[in-house]
């Protein structure tokens, strides 16, 4: 695999959630990656065997007592060599610890020194402890996920950790050390995964402010199961397909491999007809097996696919010619994203 971040240099204070993530993910493509543990207690992010796990293996790990002036002097030499300081502590714990932004950007001016929280370094929040669920609830994204005259349903952890989080905070990463190259100095970077995770519906925000979003109603709208042809459905054997043809053409191929009647196309839009297509979508695919559904729509834009598990996903046969997925420890794992055509 080329690994683009060759010969960058990263301190990982070790933690919980996305700053780790973000980390692995800095490893995986080339970075030199350094996780100073707290001595005794191991901060491995991935739960694999030791000797087959890559979150270890991409890692040099660096035990050390930051009470100590011995270990305190060992840190802080770690740091002022590195290009990238990772931390995802609360506010004014690195402060305590004597490895602040200020005292770190003064030895190594050249330092991007990343900060991971929940609620940003300041703010009345800025100390509550909380996780993803917590976030995406005050960043208003979690009041939109969820069916009609339901709760709200937490989408995993991957819209606050890893999404609003790790991703969010690689993308100021890599735009802090774009910035060095004209400067030739780091900064500070605060990462909050309210603001990340409110920051990936900016589409939706807008949406709302055209008028095409109720945001007051969960479930009505076009993308949030309020729509029949977006959404999943149950088949014969009780599992689902997924089907999004939200324009005409695709919508057309829908009833096409569904041998629905073809005037349905002339009120895809009608939201007056949408209870009825719902339960006319609902009972037809319930006529056939999910895998059955998958081969009728297999070749065609209907935008139709299976709702594959996990270890589906890294079978099936269009991301195993990808190699989408690895084998680690004997256990299928995603494969790092994006491909890159060159690199060292």
């Amino acid at each position: 695999m080329n690994q683009p971040l060759i010969g960058l240099k990263v301190v990982e204070m070790a933690g919980l959630g996305p700053a780790p993530f973000a980390c692995y993910l800095l490893a995986s493509l080339g970075a030199q990656v350094t996780r100073i543990e707290a001595k005794g207690r191991s901060a491995i992010f991935l739960p694999l065997a030791p000797e087959t796990n890559p979150d270890v293996q991409l890692r040099t790990l660096r035990q050390l007592d930051l009470k100590t002036e011995e270990d305190k002097r060992e840190a802080i030499s770690l740091i002022a060599q590195a290009d990238i300081l990772v931390e995802g502590f609360r506010p004014g714990v690195m402060e305590r610890l004597g490895l602040g932004p200020q005292d770190m950007l003064h030895n190594n001016p050249r330092l991007i020194y990343a900060r991971m929280t929940g609620y940003g370094q300041d703010g009345p929040m800025a100390n509550r402890a909380g996780h993803d669920l917590n976030y995406i609830a005050m960043s208003g994204v979690l009041s939109m996920i969820g069916r009609k005259d339901g709760a709200p349903v937490p989408p995993l952890n991957l819209v606050g950790d890893y999404s609003g989080g790790s991703m969010v905070l690689i993308m100021g990463i890599l735009s802090a050390l774009f910035a060095r190259q004209q400067s030739n100095r780091g900064q500070v970077i605060d990462a909050s995964m309210v603001e990340g995770s409110a920051m990936l519906a900016t589409p939706i925000f807008s949406f709302m402010a055209s008028g095409l979003w109720d945001g007051t109603k969960r479930g009505e709208n076009l993308l949030d199961s309020g729509c029949p042809f977006y959404d999943t459905y149950e088949t014969a054997d009780g599992r689902h397909v997924a089907i999004a043809p939200l324009e005409p053409q695709f919508f057309a191929a829908l009833l096409n491999g569904l041998g629905l009647d073809p005037g349905w196309a002339a009120r895809q839009y009608d939201r007056g007809s949408w209870d009825e297509l719902r339960k006319c979508l609902t009972d037809t695919f319930r006529t056939r097996n999910r895998d059955e559904w998958a081969d009728i729509f297999s070749q065609s834009d209907a935008c139709v696919t299976p709702v594959l598990t996990p270890q589906e996903a890294a079978e099936h046969p269009h991301n195993v010619t990808r190699q989408s997925f690895d084998t680690v420890a004997g256990h299928q794992m995603p494969g790092i994203a994006p491909k890159f055509s060159s690199g060292k």
